[in-house]
């Protein structure tokens, strides 16, 4: 007899829990969220049977302590999807609802995905993008708030501190000693001055996040380093989708899948045609695409594939979707590698 304990959960205080055997429903029960709740719960799922299986909505946000600790003891954690909006305008949405839904989504083989572990290498690469991402979007958004104000200052100011690149522009604002006595220019020196100041800030933090993930990839992914066009922010993203468990990638189509590269079919009746994947990670999307535009301007290989496409009447993004695929497919086996030997080391 089939047993099976499925726990699924958002932001919020308590987890709703269901445990079934053969597709029969036998309890639902709320815990907290903490190291007691969670213990509370397996021995609660354990009283009605061995426990096998796990699905868990979120392993990789919310539901990432409870798919640990359910780990911890023994038990094969699956991660599941949330229920399609079709199905739940005809069933209604609730967490005891959700935690049926994720039982049976286990049961019947639906939810197949292995949750990536949160205590590697990969996990640290994560950590930083995840910085360095937000201090980029930061500093962008500075220098767009200085030169916003200064369209709108008067001439004899814009003329005075408007410069084409973001660095020259704002040593400009840094370097000002003041712009007038009138409340309009005096506020907005001291604005620019600090957004200024912020922006400089901001430099600073993305490039120690950039030594860091240099550092990192230069230990724990030298293999995947050394092919062209991979830099240290595409290395770290790449291994940060795969995981920290090699095991979750079957084959180089799932990475494909997984970054979102593989075409999906799109045919119907005598009409056979492919379409791009807008799901998957769209980081390593990114990612595989910045190593082909760097390929495509630089790698001769590369350069002679793009003219034989061209003279074949493919569009360049039709080619940089081709490229795009064929790099997951090159970059596969490497990236593979290289989670088995820190897989080994850990």
């Amino acid at each position: 007899m089939a047993q099976l304990f499925n726990a699924t959960g958002k932001l919020q205080k308590e987890w709703c829990t269901t445990l079934q055997i053969e597709f029969t429903l036998l309890g639902t029960r709320s815990i907290s969220v903490s190291s007691t709740g969670y213990l509370d719960l397996i021995d609660w799922a354990s009283s009605l049977g061995h426990i096998r299986r796990a699905g868990v909505e979120g392993t990789g946000t919310y539901g990432a302590a409870l798919a640990d600790a359910l780990k911890g003891h023994g038990i094969t954690v699956f991660e599941v999807n949330r229920s399609d909006r079709a199905k739940r305008r005809l069933q209604g949405k609730s967490d005891p609802t959700d935690a049926e839904n994720a039982a049976r989504a286990v049961l019947s083989g639906t939810a197949t995905a292995t949750p990536k572990n949160h205590s590697g290498a990969c996990e640290a690469m994560r950590i930083a993008s995840v910085a360095r991402r937000s201090a980029v979007k930061a500093r962008t958004q500075a220098i767009n708030q200085i030169r916003a104000l200064l369209v709108s200052a008067p001439q004899d100011v814009r003329e005075k501190l408007w410069r084409v690149k973001a660095q020259d522009c704002v040593n400009a604002c840094l370097r000002m000693r003041g712009l007038g006595i009138t409340p309009h220019l005096s506020t907005l020196a001291v604005a620019l001055k600090s957004i200024a100041k912020r922006w400089q800030f901001l430099s600073k933090e993305v490039a120690h996040l950039d030594a860091e993930l240099d550092r990192l990839t230069r230990i724990h992914a030298s293999k995947l380093r050394s092919r062209f066009g991979v830099g240290p922010n595409t290395a770290a993203t790449l291994l940060s989708v795969a995981g920290d468990n090699p095991d979750r990638l079957k084959s180089e189509a799932s990475l494909a899948a997984l970054c979102g590269v593989n075409p999906l079919p799109a045919s119907s009746g005598k009409t056979v045609r492919h379409r791009l994947n807008r799901g998957g990670s769209r980081a390593a999307n990114n990612a595989l695409w910045t190593i082909a535009m760097v390929r495509m301007r630089s790698d001769p290989r590369t350069r002679v594939y793009v003219q034989r496409r061209t003279g074949e009447g493919l569009s360049t993004k039709e080619i940089h979707r081709c490229l795009k695929r064929y790099i997951a497919r090159e970059l596969y086996p490497i990236i593979t590698a290289e989670l088995s030997e820190l897989q080994a080391v850990s």
